[in-house]
């Protein structure tokens, strides 16, 4: 097909678009005139607004503002976009926004903004039962006669001819069904006065007003007043479609379970906490946080993880939940944040972790491998972990320091000599790191609390929100911790002991923070079905893990499932040619019939389906990650590394280690050789027994990561 059709057909289009547009326009302004006890400005507004009715909108116009005797709220409007509380201006001078003051010429209208925020307030009080975001409603200002689009804080400022498109090109946040019931609970909240329904699309009022027959174009209104511009309808045909191109890609992250919308918008008179199991939804309530905070304040929000892939997922997120203050959250991984701090301030980083990891070999040979240590475990990570996560991980810096300290998570108890021969090795590796002039992790956070702590920040952040907290060391909650302070809302700490996929932990005394009676436990699972979530159980239910406030727990954990419906799969293959042929059927395989009980389906059976962009393949190591690339590639099938993922859908399987898959979810879960890594080790000893306990839990992370399908592949023997 030619280039020139295809053009000539999007401009038959547009212009069919514009035409309607112009023919609603022409017969809600003949409505609105039926709203005899309006302004002027006032009907002008809701005829504009009118025009969204045909398209699912509801317009409730002039109501009682709860709890007062006398007070009226000039419009509610509910839509796709969300709820918009709404207040129409004639002012003479255009509306401006200065500093935290909103102007009309040199007069300050704070107080008017102050009121809009009220009501606003109280309408997300009403919703909040339905289970909505604070996010979706917007408190909105709207000008006759002036031309804006702008914000004021959390205050939308628009002038009347600006309106109508720019509502047309906010994301979609609502379904139909729940426009219609939260329409019909703010009717029932926000009264109307007697005789002011209008517009013929409201969820429950019968005095709603007919809408009149047709306006030929140019002629006068019923009411003999001539028909008038509401606003540009080619800009109107314009936003209408580039909302149509986003309308699928946010639903799910909008609505929330009531429980969850309450903590999204809490006053904290200081650092608070989000816990709960694997799939309750944390994540989804911090980003809804950060995005409340984001239009409450004029200074930054930082959203930092330790997942160096998951930053992006998230600020991706955040873009399509809350795009008008996107330039507000900062979404990083804490090292990356760290360097840029260092680099700013001028303070030198000779990060290489290539050349730290060749130091502690050197040490090793040195200091370890013929010492004392090897009697509790002869492999040399599993020392090096312990200066990472317990010795530097803690900033200790004496040997009566590290002989005292209680060293969470590490399940292999340690003798005074053999902490003095760990104290050994690790002054062995900074002698020769230090020689050699490089620097690890543990180095650059220690660096940027102690340059943090000499000068802070010249703009502080308004809120700093840590995500999968617990895989974080104590120097980085300390350094977290430090950015924020004790502000109110200043820091909010999500996390889950169980899902922590490294030993050697700390508690949030230890760094000088206390959540006590701020914040919340989310007991809940929206993600996984019923079956993934038993099998994902299973796998840790003997294991104890410890939480970060102190409290010890073991892995069966009893929480609400409301997503029941899904198949995990079990596949024994003779050796690995086999598994990856069975993994190549399942992820291409024709769809699983619904309802199909879970258990040793056939692997041709497992796929669902659905798109690859869907699905993800998991791996215990980076190794298998070469691997399966290979395989999956060989095979024609399309492959995005995790490190590579953005949170855009791209039509190609994921593929990634365990580790990289904190944070995200998918409908399709593979996990070829899953049960590798946690087969009982030869010795019984308790560094053996440790490191199954981890390799169970990060395999429990990549398990719950799946929404409708988890399928595991095994071979016979371990061949």
């Amino acid at each position: 097909m030619d280039a020139g059709g295809s053009a000539w057909r999007r401009g038959q289009r547009a212009r069919a678009e514009a035409a309607e547009w112009s023919r609603r326009s022409r017969e809600a302004y003949a409505l609105a005139r039926r709203y005899e006890t309006a302004a002027e400005s006032e009907r002008r507004v809701a005829a504009a607004l009118l025009t969204l009715t045909d398209d699912g909108w509801t317009l409730l116009v002039d109501r009682r503002w709860p709890g007062t005797r006398s007070a009226n709220l000039d419009m509610l409007l509910i839509g796709p976009g969300g709820v918009f509380v709404i207040d129409v201006k004639s002012w003479r001078h255009r509306p401006v926004t200065s500093g935290e003051h909103l102007l009309a010429g040199d007069e300050r209208r704070d107080s008017e903004a102050g009121k809009l925020e009220a009501m606003t307030r109280t309408a997300e009080e009403h919703v909040a039962s339905l289970g909505m975001s604070p996010v979706a409603i917007r408190p909105t200002m709207v000008f006759t006669g002036h031309r804006v689009n702008a914000r004021h804080g959390r205050i939308w400022l628009l002038g009347d001819q600006d309106m109508v498109p720019a509502l047309l090109d906010e994301p979609r946040r609502l379904t139909q069904p729940l426009i219609r019931a939260v329409a019909t609970h703010l009717e029932e909240s926000f009264p109307a006065y007697e005789a002011t329904a209008l517009g013929g699309k409201s969820a429950g009022n019968s005095s709603a007003a007919e809408a009149p027959a047709a306006t030929p174009a140019g002629a006068a209104t019923p009411d003999g007043e001539p028909a008038i511009a509401l606003f540009d309808p080619e800009d109107a045909a314009a936003a209408s479609l580039r909302s149509a191109r986003r309308a699928s890609i946010e639903s799910w992250m909008t609505f929330l379970h009531p429980d969850q919308v309450a903590l999204t918008r809490r006053h904290w008179n200081g650092p608070a906490r989000i816990s709960g199991p694997a799939g309750t939804g944390k994540t989804v309530v911090g980003l809804h946080r950060a995005a409340y905070l984001a239009e409450l304040s004029t200074r930054p929000i930082l959203y930092v993880t330790f997942v160096k892939n998951l930053p992006r997922v998230q600020r991706q997120l955040f873009q399509r939940l809350c795009p008008t203050a996107g330039d507000r959250a900062e979404f990083t991984h804490l090292h990356a944040w760290v360097q840029a701090f260092l680099a700013e301030r001028g303070v030198a980083s000779r990060l290489n972790s290539e050349k730290a990891e060749d130091a502690f070999s050197l040490a090793w040979k040195g200091a370890g491998r013929d010492s004392l240590l090897v009697d509790v475990d002869p492999n040399p990570d599993y020392w090096r972990e312990e200066i990472n996560r317990v010795i530097k991980g803690r900033g200790l810096t004496s040997l009566e320091e590290y002989r005292a300290v209680q060293r969470y998570g590490r399940r292999t108890a340690l003798q005074p000599a053999h902490r003095e021969a760990a104290w050994l090795l690790y002054e062995e590796y900074e002698l020769l790191r230090r020689t050699r002039g490089v620097d690890d992790f543990n180095d650059v956070l220690l660096a940027a609390l102690e340059e943090l702590r000499r000068r802070p920040l010249d703009r502080p952040y308004a809120s700093v929100i840590v995500d999968e907290v617990q895989d974080l060391t104590l120097v980085g909650v300390k350094l977290l911790h430090a950015l924020a302070g004790d502000v109110s809302n200043g820091l909010l700490l999500i996390g889950d002991g169980q899902q922590a996929v490294y030993s050697g932990g700390f508690r949030l005394s230890d760094a000088g923070i206390a959540v006590k009676g701020r914040g919340g436990v989310l007991r809940m699972n929206y993600r996984n079905a019923a079956q993934i979530l038993d099998a994902a159980l299973d796998m840790v239910s003997d294991d104890p893990f410890e939480d970060l406030d102190g409290d010890a727990s073991h892995g069966r954990r009893e929480m609400d499932v409301t997503y029941r419906d899904g198949t995990v799969v079990k596949v024994d293959a003779d050796d690995d040619a086999e598994l990856d042929h069975l993994l190549i059927e399942a992820v291409c395989g024709p769809p699983m019939s619904s309802g199909e009980p879970s258990g040793n389906a056939p692997s041709g059976s497992a796929a669902s389906g659905s798109a690859l962009s869907d699905a993800a393949v998991l791996c215990a190591t980076r190794r298998e990650i070469e691997r399966y690339h290979r395989v999956l590639t060989g095979a024609g099938i399309p492959v995005l590394r995790l490190e590579n993922y953005d949170g855009r859908p791209v039509d190609a399987i994921k593929l990634g280690t365990y580790r990289r898959a904190k944070g995200l979810e998918f409908k399709r879960v593979f996990l070829p050789h899953y049960d590798a890594a946690t087969r009982a080790a030869e010795s019984d000893s308790a560094a053996d027994r440790e490191r199954s306990e981890i390799a169970r839990r990060q395999l429990f992370v990549a398990m719950t990561r799946a929404r409708d399908l988890l399928w595991l592949g095994s071979v016979a023997n371990g061949a």
